[in-house]
C-alpha cells in the first residue's frame, strides 16, 4: 500500500476521529467507572485512565486526599509538602492538589505509553486490544498488527499513537453532604461548607476535559456558588473544559435541576440515570419506579427535555458571556446500577439510544482499577446470598447496602460488647442531627448514641419496643472513616491512628461474581469476549431491581402505617408503578427484546404478589 493509500485511510476515519475527540467520553470505551464509597476510586484514573476509560474519584473527604498526595508524590519523585488544617481553606486546597497530582501523574503514564512498542506485553497494545469490538481504532490496531509491510506498518502506528488519549478524570460530590463549618467564634465560614470548599478545590484544579458529578439531588447553596465562576461556561463552539454532570433516578428530577442550572447559566453536560435502590452505598428509593419505565420516559421525551432546558439556557449565557449559542450543547445520558452481562449492557445501550453504560460493583474485583484491602476484597469474592443486604446502618437515616463481615461492622459490635457504642466522630461529615443538640451531630457519634439510648430508658417502653429501638440506635456506622481505611491499609498510609476498620457498600451484584480479575478480562467480559459471572440462576438487572423494591416495600409496610391517610397514597402510587413496570417488562418479553431465562414467570409471581399485598393491607 501507499502513502497515498494511507492518507486514504485518514481521509475515510477523519469524520469518526474528529467526533472522538469532541465527544463526551473522549473514549470509544462504552463504559466508565462510577464513584464508590470514598477509597475505592480514590486513584482509580492513575490505574485505568492511560487506557482510555474513565472513572470517577469522591473528593468530599479531604484527610483521605492528604493521605493520597503523601503516597503518590513520593512514587513520581517529587517532595510531599503536607497541606495543614492551620491554612485558609486547606480542604479545597488539598482537593485542588491531589486532582492536580493525579493529573499529572495521567498525563506522565500517557507520554510513556505514546513511546512504548507495539507489544503485546506493553501498555500501549492493552490500550488497544481492550476497546470493544466494533471500536473503528481497534480495528485500524489488528490491521496494523497484520501488515506486512514494514513501511506501512509504522505509517500505521504513528497514527494510532495520534489518537491514543486518557480516560476523563471525574469528580464526585454527594450533595446531602454540606455540613456548616464554624469559626472559633462558632459562626458559619461564609463559603465555607462541607461541599462547596470541595466544589471550590474541584475549580481551582487543572484539570480539563474533566466533569463533576452531583449526586444525592439538587443543593441550592452548592448549585448557586456554580454561577460564582467561569470555569463552567462554554467556548464559542458550545464545548466545555469542565462539565457539569447530574445523577438523577428519573425524569422529573432530570428536567428540575436542568432548568435549575440552566437558569444559572450552568449546562448540564450528561444525566447520570441511576435507580435509587438498584446502586451501591445509599440507596434513595423512589416509589417503585423501575429502571426500564424511566429509560423510556427518557427515550420518549429526550429532544423535549433537552429543548425545555436550553430555551431558559441561552438567554442566560448570552448575557452572562456574550456567547451567542444557537444550538444546544451536546448533553449524554447514561444508565448505571446493576449492570451485569454484555447482553444487559448492550441492551441499554441500543434500545434507549444511551451514550454508554457505568460499572461499578464488579470493578471492585479488579485491583488493577480499584483501592480495596485485602480483607475486604476476599470478602467479596467469597459473598453469596444474603451477604448484601441494604441495612439501616447509615447515619444519613436512608437506606445503605452493606457487607457482612467487614472489620468496620466487627469493630462496631465490638465497641458494644465493650459498653462504649458509638464512634469518636472525627471527620465531622455526616452531622445532620439536632434532636438533643444545636448544633448537629451523628447519629453514629458516641454523644449521640449516649443521649438517645439515655431518652429511651425513660419512655417506658414495652422490652420488645425498647430492643428494637436500642438496636437501631446502635446499628449506625461510621462511614466517614469505614469507606476510606481501604487505601489506608493498601498503601499502608495513616488516616487516623489506631482505626483501620473498613466498612463497604457494594450493589448486589456482587454476588454474582467471585474471581479476583485482571482489568483486561473485565473489560473482556463487559465486551462479551468472556463471561465472568459465577451465579448460574443470575436474574436479569430488571428482576433483580424489582425484586429490592418489592423487599422494600414490604419492610415499609410491616411498620404499621398503612391505615394512614398519606402513607396508604404513597403506598398504592408504589404499588401502581410497579404493576405498570410488570406490564412494560412483559412487553419486552413478548417481543423478543429480552429473552432472559425466567424473566417472564418471575414477572408472574410478582404481579401475583401485589394482589397478596393489596389484600392483606387494604390497597387499592
Amino acid at each position: 500500500m501507499s502513502i497515498i493509500d494511507t492518507d486514504h485511510i485518514k481521509t475515510f476515519l477523519k469524520d469518526k476521529l474528529d467526533l472522538l475527540s469532541n465527544s463526551h467520553t473522549n473514549s470509544e470505551h462504552t463504559f466508565h467507572i462510577p464513584v464508590m464509597g470514598l477509597a475505592y476510586t480514590v486513584d482509580s484514573p492513575v490505574k485505568v485512565a492511560r487506557f482510555g476509560i474513565s472513572s470517577v474519584i469522591s473528593i468530599i473527604e479531604d484527610r483521605l486526599l492528604e493521605m493520597m498526595r503523601a503516597h503518590y508524590y513520593p512514587a513520581i519523585d517529587q517532595p510531599y509538602v503536607p497541606i495543614t488544617v492551620q491554612e485558609p481553606d486547606y480542604r479545597a486546597k488539598r482537593v485542588a492538589d491531589y486532582l492536580n497530582l493525579v493529573n499529572t501523574i495521567v498525563h506522565k503514564q500517557m507520554d510513556k505509553l505514546k513511546e512504548e512498542a507495539f507489544e503485546a506485553s506493553n501498555d500501549i497494545a492493552k490500550y488497544f486490544e481492550m476497546l470493544p469490538n466494533d471500536s473503528i481504532l481497534k480495528n485500524m490496531y489488528l490491521d496494523m498488527i497484520n501488515c506486512p509491510n514494514q513501511m506501512e506498518k509504522a505509517e500505521k502506528q504513528a497514527f494510532l499513537r495520534s489518537q491514543l488519549k486518557p480516560g476523563r478524570i471525574d469528580v464526585n460530590i454527594m450533595t446531602k453532604l454540606d455540613g456548616e463549618v464554624f469559626d472559633k467564634e462558632g459562626n458559619p465560614v461564609v463559603d465555607g461548607s462541607n461541599a462547596v470548599t470541595a466544589l471550590r478545590g474541584y475549580i481551582n484544579s487543572n484539570l480539563s476535559n474533566s466533569g463533576i458529578v452531583f449526586s444525592a439531588g439538587l443543593n441550592p447553596r452548592l448549585y448557586n456558588y456554580l454561577d460564582t465562576t467561569d470555569v463552567f461556561n462554554p467556548d464559542a463552539n458550545g464545548q466545555f473544559t469542565k462539565k457539569v454532570i447530574v445523577k438523577v433516578s428519573d425524569y422529573r428530577s432530570a428536567l428540575i435541576q436542568g432548568k435549575y442550572l440552566a437558569k444559572k447559566g450552568i449546562w448540564v453536560s450528561e444525566f447520570r440515570i441511576e435507580s435509587g435502590l438498584n446502586c451501591g452505598g445509599h440507596a434513595f428509593a423512589t416509589t417503585g419506579y423501575l429502571l426500564g419505565p424511566v429509560l423510556e420516559e427518557f427515550k420518549q421525551n429526550w429532544q423535549e427535555l433537552i429543548d425545555s432546558i436550553f430555551e431558559m439556557y441561552q438567554p442566560v449565557i448570552v448575557a452572562k458571556t456574550g456567547i451567542n449559542i444557537t444550538q444546544a450543547p451536546a448533553t449524554a445520558i447514561t444508565v448505571q446500577g446493576g449492570i451485569g452481562t454484555h447482553e444487559e449492557d448492550t441492551f441499554m445501550r441500543t434500545h434507549y439510544n444511551l451514550n454508554g453504560t457505568g460499572w461499578g460493583t464488579p470493578f471492585l474485583l479488579v485491583p488493577e482499577a480499584t483501592t480495596v484491602d485485602d480483607h475486604t476484597l476476599q470478602l467479596l469474592s467469597a459473598a453469596t446470598g444474603d451477604d448484601v443486604f441494604i441495612s439501616n446502618y447509615s447515619p444519613l437515616g436512608v437506606p445503605f447496602y452493606y457487607l457482612k463481615g467487614t472489620t468496620g461492622d466487627l469493630q462496631k459490635h465490638q465497641f458494644i460488647a465493650d459498653g462504649k457504642p458509638g464512634s469518636s466522630c472525627p471527620e465531622k461529615f455526616l452531622q445532620f442531627n439536632t434532636e438533643f443538640t444545636d448544633k448537629p451531630i451523628c447519629a453514629a457519634s458516641k454523644q449521640y448514641q449516649s443521649l438517645k439510648l439515655a431518652q429511651l430508658s425513660t419512655l417506658g417502653l414495652s422490652e420488645d419496643e425498647l430492643e428494637e429501638r436500642i438496636t437501631n440506635v446502635l446499628a449506625k456506622d461510621c462511614l466517614c472513616v469505614g469507606l476510606s481505611n481501604a487505601a489506608t491499609l493498601r498503601y499502608d498510609g495513616t488516616f487516623l491512628k489506631n482505626n483501620k476498620a473498613v466498612n463497604i457498600c457494594p450493589g448486589p451484584n456482587i454476588t454474582n461474581f467471585s474471581k479476583i480479575v485482571s482489568l483486561q478480562t473485565m473489560t473482556d467480559h463487559i465486551y462479551g469476549r468472556t463471561n465472568l459471572v459465577t451465579n448460574p440462576n443470575r436474574p436479569h438487572v430488571f428482576i433483580t431491581e424489582m425484586g429490592i423494591y418489592f423487599t422494600f416495600l414490604k419492610k415499609e409496610l410491616s411498620q404499621g402505617d398503612a391505615g394512614d391517610k398519606k402513607r396508604k397514597i404513597y403506598y398504592e402510587l408504589f404499588l401502581k408503578n410497579l404493576s405498570e413496570a410488570i406490564g412494560y417488562y412483559q412487553h419486552l418479553y413478548d417481543t423478543r427484546l429480552i429473552t432472559n431465562k425466567g424473566f417472564t414467570e418471575a414477572l408472574a409471581e410478582y404481579g401475583k404478589e401485589i394482589g397478596v399485598i393489596k389484600q392483606q393491607y387494604s390497597l387499592n
